[in-house]
């Protein structure tokens, strides 16, 4: 089991990747190969490889990034919770600004089921 001290290292190391916008780099790094990921109540997406193309396709249709915020991170054993706040285009679902709450499970130094919460 990761204890905080470990998580609150690696959620380091996502937090600087995520705002030099290597996103990408991170999902490689530290998502499971059997990752469960999971928009608010959508059904989840299960797979690394499913998961990839989903984030792919997604990063591809932000036409403009105006701003994206860490407002606070908690750790608890296994568990990463951070809040957000993003401000973008997005090609289909036009311009989005909105607080999101991430919680990341970890095992073994990679995340296994994420979950985001946000409104709409």
């Amino acid at each position: 089991m990761a204890m905080s001290a470990d998580l609150k290292a690696l959620f380091q190391d996502i937090h600087e990747k995520v705002l030099q916008g290597k996103a990408m780099d991170v999902f490689e790094q530290y998502y499971a190969d059997d990752v469960v990921m999971q928009e608010n109540e959508a059904p989840p997406t299960v797979g690394k490889e499913v998961n990839r193309a989903r984030e792919l396709d997604f990063f591809s249709k932000v036409t403009e990034f105006r701003s994206l915020e860490l407002k606070n991170v908690a750790f608890g054993e296994d568990t990463i919770f951070a809040e957000w706040f993003a401000d973008y285009t997005h090609a289909e679902w036009g311009k989005r600004t909105y607080h999101q709450v991430s919680v990341s499970k970890w095992r073994d130094g990679k995340i296994v089921h994420e979950r985001f919460y946000y409104g709409s």
